[in-house]
């Protein structure tokens, strides 16, 4: 019997080789997500003593140019509602809790 030899090539790296970004640009792109939590955190700290007493672990989802946020007691629906009334804006997720984490790490 003969024995085929396989052709296939064996590819390694990037996905997407043409899109790499630069130091600079990672860095900014890192600051500005710090600066969106901070703005988002400061609604959350100030509805959150009064909210953590009624719906302890559910999920608020803050916009903040308008300062509006909505909560569910599921992620998803806290989001679909504010992407509803803000559809092209950044939200942020917190869970309504001492620590404002969604999730274990």
């Amino acid at each position: 019997m003969a024995e085929t030899k396989s052709n296939r090539v064996v590819r390694r790296g990037r996905i997407f080789p043409e899109i790499q970004w630069s130091e600079e640009r990672k860095a900014q792109w890192e600051a500005e997500s710090k600066a969106f939590r901070q703005c988002c955190e400061v609604i959350f700290k100030r509805v959150q003593p009064e909210l953590i007493k009624t719906n302890y672990n559910w999920y608020i989802a803050v916009e903040p140019e308008s300062g509006d946020y909505f909560i569910d007691k599921n992620d998803m629906v806290a989001t679909k509602m504010a992407l509803e009334k803000h559809p092209h804006r950044k939200l942020h997720l917190f869970r309504i809790n001492e620590t404002g984490v969604c999730g274990t790490i």
